[in-house]
């Protein structure tokens, strides 16, 4: 494996070997060790591989560039992530252009696949960051992975608040995962280790140019669901990463700010354009989970059989029979907030125990 993984960071290292061109490499040549092996006519038969990048490849794997990185990422604790590997994250495969490796520090779970990414401004309100922290807490309460830029502002707040409220977050960089940036965030950095994972494409060092951020933005979008947007000006780098989202076939979300304030034009924008005006992360939930039970399929586990609900649960649960209810009505019977009730049916629908129908209705899932 060790060979193989300084096969996948050679060809990787190559200049103008970006990530199109690798997967169509891989497409043709079904490993980087067969890329090396070709001569420089099959190499050709690639579509957009010219002469001087084939005559590159046919050198041979950089080998101490390859190793030099690979002693870099051991230094702290990294790994390497290939796209073949079953690890690597399936949602951002199917993007157009995945990153052929990932660069990893932390873990990835399984569960990391139910995931949103939150993204916004540098320049934040007192406002922003508290419906930021708001919506996060919300999310994480429900098991969504929180995924974001780590940049200052927003991307901060999101990953922060994620920690602080027991979920998981993963940061994606657009430098090396050995450069903390901005670096302010350094003690940040240690509990996203502690609490998800720090993934880049970029190789060890690189520093944070800004061509680098728009590439990082498709992967912020591809791991995810959906993007939600809070606090982004009409030019922010946000507005980018929901560009993506909209390409990949993902979810764009917007929170609403306040009219006339600059930092609220690109999420206003997007509301227009046709994104889900947000105010808590269960305006969130309500899109995502379908679709995510639907990509689970029947093979989706129940993680708590309904005799060890909580006793709020378990009593909500028990009013719901096939007959769809509302929401309305379940809140009366119940004799709960509103917000608690919903709160307490997204709990059991992610749970694979409740099925929501459209207009706020609910039913046991059967």
């Amino acid at each position: 494996m060790a060979e193989e993984i300084l096969d996948w960071l050679g060809l990787s290292l190559i200049p103008g070997v970006g990530s199109i061109l690798f997967k169509r490499l891989l497409e043709r040549f079904q490993t980087p060790a067969a890329v090396f092996q070709a001569s420089v006519k099959e190499l050709l038969t690639v579509d957009g591989l010219g002469e001087r990048i084939a005559e590159e490849i046919h050198k041979g794997p950089f080998e101490k560039a390859a190793e030099r990185e690979l002693q870099l990422l051991d230094r702290v604790g990294g790994r390497i992530i290939t796209f073949q590997e079953e690890v690597y994250p399936k949602r951002l495969k199917a993007i157009y252009d995945p990153p052929p490796l990932l660069y990893a520090r932390g873990e990835l779970r399984k569960e990391d696949h139910l995931a949103i990414s939150v993204v916004g401004s540098r320049k934040t309100s007192a406002y922003g960051r508290s419906v930021t922290e708001k919506i996060v807490r919300e999310l994480v309460r429900h098991r969504v992975t929180v995924v974001s830029g780590m940049a200052r502002g927003i991307d901060s707040v999101a990953h922060q608040s994620a920690v602080s409220g027991g979920g998981r977050t993963i940061a994606i960089l657009g430098c090396g995962v050995d450069v903390i940036y901005p670096p302010e965030n350094r003690s940040l950095f240690e509990q996203i280790l502690d609490h998800g994972a720090v993934l880049s494409e970029f190789p060890m060092g690189s520093p944070p140019e800004a061509s680098h951020f728009p590439k990082r933005n498709r992967v912020i979008s591809g791991l995810s669901l959906g993007v939600v947007v809070v606090q982004a000006g009409a030019r922010s780098g946000s507005l980018i990463t929901a560009g993506y989202a909209l390409e990949q076939g993902r979810e764009v979300f917007a929170v609403p700010g306040n009219v006339g304030f600059e930092g609220s034009l690109g999420a206003h924008h997007l509301i227009k354009e046709g994104a889900k005006l947000v105010e808590s992360g269960e305006d969130i939930l309500e899109e995502i989970l379908p679709q995510w039970q639907k990509e689970e399929g029947p093979t989706q586990e129940i993680e708590s059989p309904v005799k060890d609900l909580p006793e709020e649960e378990r009593n909500l649960y028990d009013l719901l029979g096939e007959t769809p209810l509302h929401i309305d009505t379940l809140v009366r019977e119940s004799r709960l907030e509103p917000g608690r009730a919903l709160g307490l049916l997204l709990d059991l629908e992610l749970k694979g125990l409740v099925l929501q129908l459209p207009g706020k209705c609910f039913s046991k899932k059967t």
